[in-house]
């Protein structure tokens, strides 16, 4: 439409898989500082662990580290594009059964529902399909999946 941007588009174009690689990565860590250590509002492990047990998954203590060292760690994984497709994929898994988690909420996350963790999923399915590109410490080091 405006025929001037156009070479602003094809310049910034190489640029648009590492923003989504690294703004997952960065929004996921935060999640995971809550669930580790209380940070951002969090229960920290203790807490976030009885909340696990309380909807069926034990031992709540194992899962909150898990998914607290997966969204804390792996969230600075993907923001510096370390591992990147493992920790995607492991992502991918934990969004699909967060969406399971929050459906009986429906679909608006203001009320708890799915829409987040579709959206998150939907996030670390694109950075799967990629990898961690051109500006990533896989390439750099020569392992990309």
């Amino acid at each position: 439409m405006i025929p001037g941007l156009g070479n602003i588009w094809a310049a910034l174009e190489p640029l648009s898989p590492v923003i989504v690689r690294v703004t997952t990565g960065l929004l996921l860590v935060p999640h995971g500082a809550g669930k580790l250590f209380g940070a951002f509002g969090g229960y920290g492990l203790e807490g976030t662990a009885g909340w696990f047990e309380s909807i069926g998954f034990a031992p709540g203590f194992l899962f909150a580290l898990l998914i607290g060292l997966l969204e804390f760690v792996g969230g600075l994984m993907l923001t510096i594009g370390l591992l990147t497709r493992p920790v995607a994929a492991a992502v991918i898994a934990f969004m699909a059964v967060a969406v399971t988690i929050h459906l009986p909420n429906g679909y608006a996350w203001n009320n708890a529902g799915f829409e987040m963790p579709v959206f998150w999923g939907l996030m670390a399915l694109s950075v799967l399909i990629r990898g961690g590109g051109k500006f990533s410490v896989d390439r750099k080091i020569g392992i990309e999946f």
